[in-house]
């Protein structure tokens, strides 16, 4: 008799337990969001990394939690994809931070700043060395939180009509530069242009522009830079490990149950990873092709990049003596770099500038 009492008991709990799980995961609503890219479709690493993010989220979830990705332009602007989150038109963005500029030069250290930290050391900084807590601090005022959305590796210095040998070529020149970068060269005599990806070519194609600077091979090949201004110049010292990243509305953030939050915070690493690696395998093919078509391969002198690196380290310090949202982050930053510079130099330096002699 106890026997099958035992017997019955345990099989109730069996049933429980096999309708426990399901009945959980069900309990989770469905949520569609909306996510607006900086980026055109035709860039497919840049704008495909939202995809892969938005996929993983998905898979993550069940199919309960869909974001859906929208090019630049399609819900808004490419330059104003910050503004759409802020005022609730999208719940997500994905964007180049830089591109904030004007609104803070603090946004930078969430991408790039000239003569800044590789990708490595970028993700390092972020994910180890206090960046994340340092920028979500920074964000709070704009009601976002901010994601890892992926890393273009060190970008090359652009495209140009004419060689650029010395000072002098840059003054009057009128460029598409990043919005740091510029400011660091306008003393230099540099007229910088700030364009969404798509209205570049256009305008250097017209003569608005003299140069431009881009990304890497890979997309500046499928832009066609190289049809209009052949010289193609390294580095872009302004972006030696540009990031990107998610913006997240925080009033949206607080509403997500704890395992969709926890879906996007994997997601966006996964997403991250994914960028680097595409670049760095698809940018040695794209440079061969593009040297092969007529793309006339050059570098920066020492003397221009030695005006740039002073004129660089000038403006920070003059934005840190008069921003102190900028200073709370470039003081610890600046303490960053130089220790991972001086690991750089011991162990990944000279085994790189060996294997670079060999192929020589």
């Amino acid at each position: 008799m106890e026997r099958r009492s035992f017997l019955k008991k345990a099989a109730v709990g069996a049933s429980v337990a096999g309708v426990a799980a399901p009945a959980l995961a069900q309990a989770n609503p469905t949520i569609n969001w909306r996510l607006a890219s900086s980026f055109p479709k035709s860039l497919d690493t840049l704008y495909g990394t939202a995809e892969v993010f938005s996929k993983r989220v998905a898979a993550l979830t069940d199919g309960k939690f869909n974001i859906r990705v929208f090019a630049g332009g399609e819900i808004v602007p490419a330059l104003q994809v910050l503004d759409a989150v802020q005022n609730n038109t999208v719940e997500m963005a994905h964007s180049a931070p830089y591109y904030f500029f004007g609104k803070d030069p603090t946004f930078a250290f969430d991408c790039a700043v000239p003569f800044g930290l590789t990708s490595r050391q970028q993700t390092a900084w972020m994910m180890q060395g206090g960046g994340m807590q340092l920028m979500r601090d920074f964000y709070k005022d704009y009601g976002v939180v901010n994601f890892l959305g992926g890393n273009t590796g060190t970008q090359m210095g652009g495209w140009f009509r004419k060689e650029i040998k010395t000072l002098n070529d840059i003054k009057g020149l009128k460029m598409r530069i990043s919005a740091f970068a510029g400011r660091v060269l306008q003393p230099l005599g540099l007229v910088p242009q700030q364009l969404a990806g798509a209205d570049i070519y256009p305008a250097l194609e017209k003569g608005t522009l003299d140069a431009v600077e881009w990304t890497t091979p890979y997309d500046d090949e499928k832009l066609g830079f190289q049809k209009v201004a052949p010289y193609y110049y390294s580095p872009g010292w302004w972006e030696a490990g540009a990031q990107l990243s998610f913006y997240v509305s925080q009033k949206e953030w607080a509403k997500l149950p704890k395992d969709y939050q926890a879906a996007i915070e994997a997601a966006s690493y996964e997403a991250h990873v994914y960028m680097q690696a595409e670049y760095d395998h698809r940018n040695p093919a794209a440079l061969a092709r593009l040297i092969k078509n007529g793309a006339k391969l050059r570098f920066f002198s020492k003397e221009i990049m030695e005006a740039s690196y002073k004129a660089a380290v000038a403006t920070m310090e003059e934005e840190a003596s008069k921003n102190a949202k900028f200073k709370k982050i470039y003081d610890p930053w600046k303490r960053y770099q130089r220790e991972q510079n001086q690991w750089l130099s011991v162990a990944e330096g000279p085994m790189q500038n060996f294997l670079m002699s060999r192929k020589k």
